[in-house]
């Protein structure tokens, strides 16, 4: 008796333990019974499919096939807080879309040009080759006043998910053994991510952006004996230059775009091979990852989360004003507008110099520029901190032992207190960034609101670290999520008519 043939696409379907599923496998599983070999070739090894013969004929030729089966069944923590790094690579994508469209007509050149567009106050105005492409993209251009403002928001929102995305690395401890290269390339990501912005920030060529150049120049400059040098390789000479505009170009389209997508790549391949980290919860434990696969459950909440990614930015762009640079009019060295604060992810830099106070020692005979201090030493002290606090944490703790379970924050006092104490002096040195118009706003001087900062910038984490380090050493004294007791308790009537606590 000749085997029925079944439908090209239908397979014969087993349970783990050999158990048939679909009518297929319950025919094979009587074929085999019956001693029917022909019959059982027919129904386990269908007519392939094209698209079988396709997957086939590229496995042949790329191997790939394991890669892909592998992948697709990654499983994914299933925790709101893993989503902040999709979300990351998310703006990024955007980011190099938008910016894509926006270099089909920005001109990186300080050549001097007359304005002759649609906006009235500008015209006959004397401006640079960049900043009139920027008018023109903003006013002649369709959708370019679009484009270019959900450029700048989503650089903004993008900076602001890495810092929470770091955030959560850190309070959680994700960052120890074995995951400290993954650490310093994420922390690498933030520092790209602020030059990055700082760039794209200072092409237009407008007062504002213009201003913020000089400031990133004086702290180059500022640093001892290599400072000329290091200014001269980024702006191509003492500023004001024309060379800036080009370098600061190819820097933001070309070298940090490919060192932030080699980056991201390693850093999702490391994740990928060292399996992601998972708070103690349910049946999660050091040896295991327990949540949904990439495929379908993953993939869809992902695909999901990047469609509303793309929505808020978009409605960001096309409701709330950014930066309007016919406002503030082109760069003229000369002249500094006020108020005049950069994006809020170099903000802190701005108020560090504003309210150092001006100090100038001469150590074996050289002068150090008041704005090294500040601009170079801090920062640089700031960032070295973090970027190395795996390695701090392993020497004070001694603790070498791999983890792949998060700490809750509180469960490391020390290390939630440092952390809050670095983003409550950022806090602080952002808000003095903005010191002229908090006076405006406050109706107090200005000088007043600056030795304010500088009392605060040294109180307030010290202030901060104590408040949560005890906060932490309180909430130790409850049970975690992990450790409370499941399900209700028993009660039972006493003699007394009254409920007692059964055992």
């Amino acid at each position: 008796m000749k085997a029925p043939r079944f439908g090209r696409r239908e397979r014969p379907v087993v349970d783990p333990i050999g158990r048939p599923l679909n009518d297929p496998a319950r025919e094979l599983r009587d074929a085999e019974a019956r001693g029917d070999a022909s019959a059982v070739d027919v129904i386990a090894d269908p007519e392939p499919t094209e698209l079988e013969r396709i997957t086939g004929w590229l496995d042949e030729r790329t191997g790939l096939a394991g890669l892909v089966r592998t992948t697709l069944r990654k499983v994914f923590p299933d925790h709101w807080s893993f989503l902040l790094g999709e979300i990351a690579l998310f703006c990024f994508i955007i980011l190099v879309a938008t910016g894509t469209f926006l270099t089909f007509f920005f001109v990186p050149s300080a050549s001097q040009t007359t304005y002759a567009g649609p906006y009235p106050p500008l015209q006959g105005a004397t401006v640079s080759e960049a900043y009139n492409s920027v008018l023109r993209l903003s006013f002649d251009v369709k959708a370019g006043l679009l484009m270019r403002q959900v450029h700048h928001w989503t650089a903004v929102v993008f900076v602001a998910v890495i810092v929470a995305h770091l955030s959560r690395v850190f309070f959680t401890g994700a960052f120890r053994r074995p995951r400290e290269i993954n650490w310093l390339i994420g922390f690498g990501l933030l520092t790209f991510a602020l030059a990055e912005g700082f760039t794209g920030y200072s092409l237009p060529d407008d007062l504002l952006s213009g201003t913020g150049a000089r400031i990133a120049y004086s702290a180059a400059i500022s640093i001892p004996l290599i400072g000329p040098y290091v200014a001269s390789l980024l702006f191509g000479g003492e500023f004001p230059t024309a060379a800036f505009l080009p370098r600061f170009f190819v820097l933001h389209v070309m070298l940090l775009p490919a060192l932030f997508a080699g980056a991201i790549v390693a850093h999702v391949g490391l994740v990928f091979l060292q399996k992601h980290t998972q708070f103690r919860v349910g049946r999660a434990r050091e040896d295991n990852v327990v949540g949904r696969h990439f495929w379908p459950g993953q993939a869809f909440v992902s695909g999901g989360l990047f469609f509303l990614t793309a929505a808020v930015v978009a409605l960001l762009g096309g409701l709330v004003q950014i930066n309007p640079i016919w406002a503030y009019g082109p760069f003229d060295a000369p002249i500094v507008s006020s108020p005049a604060q950069p994006d809020w992810y170099v903000g802190w830099l701005d108020g560090s110099l504003r309210i150092f106070p001006p100090f100038e020692p001469v150590i074996l005979g050289i002068t150090i520029p008041s704005a090294f201090v500040p601009g170079v030493v801090i920062p640089g002290i700031l960032f070295t901190i973090v970027g190395i606090w795996p390695f701090i944490e392993r020497r004070v703790t001694g603790d070498r032992a791999p983890h792949n379970l998060l700490d809750w924050p509180w469960e490391s006092p020390f290390r939630a207190a440092t952390g809050a104490a670095i983003l409550g002096l950022f806090a602080i040195l952002t808000l003095a960034g903005g010191n002229d118009v908090l006076s405006a706003f406050l109706d107090l001087p200005i000088e007043s609101l600056t030795w304010l900062f500088r009392f605060l910038v040294l109180a307030f984490p010290i202030a901060v670290w104590l408040v949560v380090y005890a906060l932490c050493r309180s909430r130790q004294r409850y049970p975690a999520p992990d450790e409370r007791p499941k399900g209700g308790i028993r009660l039972v009537r006493n003699a007394t008519g009254g409920w007692e606590e059964a055992e």
